[in-house]
């Protein structure tokens, strides 16, 4: 049984809007298709995740309810579509993310590329949240260097859990894909997000949050694990709000610029005001 804070009211009304709208331009968003707990919240303020390159998935993380399946040709009208979906919505702040696309030969980062010139000329904050690209420096830049705002890359769970979580994935391999995100671009911000309840151990946490701060990363995402199906991995343990703060405490003290650590936070959840908050230090 669930505890009593995973409770959350929805708004069909605006999620019904927000897919009427998606739908007229053959989108998807993350938001949807990994049966994130925030739509409702996201959908009333008109914030989306758009998810490009298809619904299915060339990897088979245990977490994720992302379909893994023979991956669909890329649509090259998607980054248009886009754009206009982001005008008819009148978003000021964009986030896009993708499956994972393996079966590329530059694992789909030129898309996300297309997609950011297809929204520079909007005057929308852009914030990408990109797969690893097998860690190849010559994609890494592509995107680094794209003109988006925000790059995030997310860490996930653990090292010790990485076999059992993201077996197709490495966690060394990730926290370097963001320690390169950042020698790219040193005036990028870039971001990473964790979840919990895999079955980590505190300690663990705390090393996982060191590990991603070494590598340069200004946000810092926690949030709850919530099974999408009985398909995925379970729940061992539903992480009391007063630890979510705790790590947060902890994530400001050893340097991230940033921390959203909440038990309903995702990657993407009040991307807008950690943007924001970063830039008003600036000034």
């Amino acid at each position: 049984m669930m505890p009593y804070w995973l409770k959350k009211n929805f708004n069909m009304e605006d999620i019904e809007y927000m897919q009427k709208i998606l739908r007229s331009f053959h989108l998807h968003t993350v938001c949807e298709e990994a049966f994130c707990p925030n739509i409702s919240e996201c959908f009333t303020s008109k914030t989306a995740t758009f998810l490009i390159m298809g619904r299915y998935c060339t990897r088979n993380c245990r977490f994720c309810n992302v379909v893994h399946h023979k991956p669909e040709t890329i649509n090259p009208k998607e980054s248009d579509m886009i754009a206009q979906a982001t005008q008819n919505l009148n978003l000021k702040y964009v986030v896009i993310t993708s499956v994972t696309r393996d079966d590329l030969p530059d694992f789909g980062s030129s898309c996300f590329v297309n997609v950011v010139e297809k929204l520079k000329p909007l005057n929308v904050k852009i914030e990408l949240l990109i797969p690893d690209f097998q860690c190849k420096t010559e994609y890494l830049q592509l995107v680094a260097n794209s003109g988006a705002q925000v790059i995030g890359h997310n860490i996930e769970t653990v090292k010790r859990l990485y076999p059992k979580a993201r077996p197709q994935a490495d966690y060394s391999s990730s926290l370097n894909v963001l320690k390169k995100l950042k020698q790219l671009n040193p005036n990028l911000i870039t971001k990473s997000g964790i979840m919990l309840g895999f079955g980590e151990t505190q300690d663990e946490v705390i090393e996982t949050i060191n590990d991603i701060v070494q590598t340069g990363c200004d946000i810092l995402t926690i949030g709850q694990y919530l099974r999408p199906s009985k398909e995925h991995l379970p729940v061992v343990k539903f992480i009391d709000p007063s630890d979510f703060e705790y790590y947060k405490s902890i994530g400001i003290k050893i340097g991230f610029k940033y921390v959203e650590s909440s038990v309903f936070t995702r990657s993407s959840y009040n991307a807008e005001n950690a943007y924001d908050h970063l830039e008003s230090k600036k000034t």
